[in-house]
């Protein structure tokens, strides 16, 4: 399939469909601004027959023995790693990546889905002693029920393995969102879960996977609001993610929050100049830095500040635009994030900082259809500064001289994201003390701010996240409950 849909509908009970209103929404490349596609507007009508479906599947999904579901997710694996170049073209013409990129991004969801079709057979409980004789203690997991799921844009396909693979491990139906900008990618990778099939011709049940499509405020809000969803988990911004808590938390219902990042990449003086220059341009870059684990504060030793201005200009100077092979930042997801993101670089530069390169759109004319940011550099931001803690989810990075290890630490948790962060230094010393000083979710030693791995838990503090953490094993307390068991015996 080397074509876009006309159209995108939803999947409700196993079958495709429009939206009760019939509305549409309109898909645009953008690469080259132009629309490629229109996807069904749902509102809380098709939520609620998408949860409906959901709660009908759900019982037999969680009868159906951990091992098996574990087997199917084998099957919708390989049944992804057989399409992937389908996948990665949908991908890369919706969210404006090389393709190479997007095929990165799909071989990373297979092997997501791997993981937690292990996990089948490791659905783990434990065993204790009891206090009462003649008693046996235990506990078992349980699926929470129906899953809400709400994804973002910037990395469609592992974002969609991310949160549907573990919810489904655990025994759970589903109601997923995806993005409008994005919403291709996930009617494909649903479409090829459903066709997926074991040695045994054990398939996904209709209805233990329903998509659908729309705006967050009409499609998504009706997920969290529905009494049918036992559990949502959401990533996208942090202004979304606490009204969605505000919400959810009014009605005691389980969440999990990935939401945005403010991310420190700290450089001492003692780094490998060359790793930390190349770490730098690929954390705030690449993507388009539409990471919430980008590096969007680089904060740089005094000494050394002078060279490592000029070595990382110069390396964002020779960064080619576009989708091609050869090329290194892509364009943003939508002209309306493009627009936001100047007018605040346009701000944070009348109030002071100086843009040292980038700052706008590029127009240049093999790109001035597409919504493409100059890659960015502007210092004179600090600590209080609006700049300094609002997340643009962009190709814009502020740098900050600092005089040493205490105060680069000191001013890399003065934000109120705590997401990831990154040290570049070759004194163990340092680099030790910087992970138990950081207050973030993942810390890194002399790498980028980015690249996490399936198997591991990813999450942040304080406005980056509620405490839970996806993917890794961690995923499994999100999409499942613990019961206590116990078990009375008689002796003969």
């Amino acid at each position: 399939m080397r074509t876009y849909p006309d159209f995108v509908p939803n999947l409700i009970g196993g079958a495709y469909e429009t939206a009760a209103s019939g509305e549409q929404i309109e898909v645009f490349n953008p690469h080259s601004g132009e629309v490629i596609g229109r996807v069904a507007r749902s509102r809380r009508e098709d939520v609620s027959r998408a949860i409906a479906s959901a709660r009908a599947a759900q019982p037999g999904w969680a009868s159906t023995p951990g091992v098996v579901r574990g087997e199917i997710l084998h099957a919708i694996a390989s049944e992804i790693e057989a399409h992937r170049e389908e996948l990665a073209y949908l991908v890369a013409l919706e969210a404006g990546k090389r393709e190479d990129d997007a095929l990165a991004e799909v071989r990373a969801a297979v092997q997501c889905a791997r993981f937690f079709a292990g996990e089948g057979q490791r659905l783990f409980g434990r065993t204790t002693t009891s206090g009462k004789p003649n008693r046996f203690a235990m506990t078992v997991r349980q699926p929470c029920g129906v899953a809400g799921l709400i994804i973002a844009a910037n990395t469609p396909a592992p974002n969609f393995a991310w949160k549907v693979f573990p919810a489904l491990i655990c025994g759970n139906s589903i109601v997923l969102k995806p993005s409008e900008h994005t919403p291709a990618s996930a009617w494909y990778m649903a479409k090829l879960a459903y066709q997926a099939k074991t040695a045994l011709k054990d398939v996904l049940p209709p209805g233990v996977l329903n998509l659908v499509h729309g705006h967050g405020p009409e499609a998504g809000q009706p997920i969290v609001e529905d009494e049918g969803t036992d559990v949502v988990s959401f990533t996208g911004s942090a202004a979304t993610g606490k009204a969605i808590g505000a919400l959810a938390g009014s009605m005691l219902k389980k969440l999990s929050l990935e939401l945005g990042g403010k991310n420190a990449l700290i450089i001492c003086d003692d780094a490998d100049m060359r790793n930390a220059v190349d770490c730098a341009v690929s954390s705030a870059f690449s993507n388009a830095g539409q990471r919430c684990a980008a590096a969007s504060r680089i904060l740089v030793s005094e000494k050394i500040y002078p060279s490592f201005i000029e070595d990382f200009v110069q390396a964002t100077h020779n960064i080619k635009l576009g989708v091609e092979i050869d090329c290194k930042v892509g364009p943003v997801i939508s002209n309306n994030q493009l627009q936001n993101m100047c007018a605040a670089v346009a701000a944070a530069a009348g109030t002071g900082a100086n843009i040292i390169t980038g700052g706008s759109r590029d127009i240049s004319p093999a790109l001035k259809g597409g919504f493409y940011m100059q890659p960015t550099i502007l210092e004179d931001v600090g600590p209080g500064q609006d700049l300094w803690d609002t997340e643009l989810f962009g190709p814009v990075a502020l740098v900050h001289s600092v005089s040493d290890f205490q105060q680069a630490v000191e001013l890399a948790n003065r934000s109120r994201y705590g997401l990831t962060a990154s040290i570049h230094t070759q004194d163990i010393n340092k680099a030790l003390a910087f992970v138990q000083m950081i207050h973030t979710g993942v810390a890194v030693i002399n790498g980028g701010t980015h690249g996490s791995e399936p198997h591991m838990p990813f999450g942040g503090v304080k406005n980056s996240g509620n405490g839970s953490r996806e993917p890794g094993t961690e995923a499994l307390d999100v999409y499942s409950e613990l019961q206590d068991v116990y078990i009375n015996v008689t002796p003969p």
